[in-house]
C-alpha cells in the first residue's frame, strides 16, 4: 500500500504546501464616510443594496438626501434642509431686572395686594387659617 497524500483544501497555502498553522484574516472594521452627491439627480443615482438607507451630503446646496430602500431595492428620496448651528448667545438677566424694578415704581413697589412676602401672597389680611374654608 501507498501513502496517501491527500490534503484538504484549507490545509493547503496558496503556494500548495502544508500549513497547519493558518492564521485567521484580521478584519478591518468599516469606515465612516460623507457620501457628497450633487443635486436630486446625484442622490437618486446613489448605488445601495436592498432594505438599505443613507444620508448624502448635497454640494449643490445646504441640503441632505435620506435615501432608502425596501426588500426590493426600490428607492425612496428625501431632501432635509439643513443649516450651520448656531450657538444661543447667553442670556443677559439685566434689562429683565431693570424693567421689573420699573414697573414696581410706577405701580408704587404694589401689585395686586402682593408685599414681596410669599407667605403671604394669597391670603386675606385677617385670615387665621391659611386661606382655607
Amino acid at each position: 500500500m501507498g501513502m496517501n497524500n491527500y490534503m484538504p483544501p484549507m490545509m493547503m497555502n496558496p503556494m500548495g504546501g502544508f500549513n497547519p498553522f493558518q492564521q485567521p484574516v484580521p478584519v478591518q472594521p468599516a469606515q465612516q464616510q460623507v457620501v457628497r452627491v450633487n443635486g436630486d439627480n446625484g442622490a437618486r443615482a446613489y448605488q445601495m443594496g436592498a432594505n438599505s438607507s443613507a444620508l448624502l451630503l448635497d454640494e449643490s446646496g445646504t441640503m441632505v438626501w435620506l435615501v432608502t430602500s425596501d426588500g426590493a431595492g426600490y428607492k425612496t428620496v428625501s431632501a432635509y434642509d439643513i443649516t450651520p448651528h448656531q450657538a444661543e448667545p447667553p442670556k443677559d438677566w439685566t434689562d429683565l431686572e431693570n424693567r421689573v424694578k420699573k414697573l414696581e415704581e410706577m405701580m408704587g413697589g404694589r401689585r395686586n395686594g402682593y408685599t414681596g412676602n410669599p407667605s403671604a401672597a394669597g391670603k386675606k389680611p385677617n385670615d387665621s387659617n391659611g386661606g382655607a374654608d
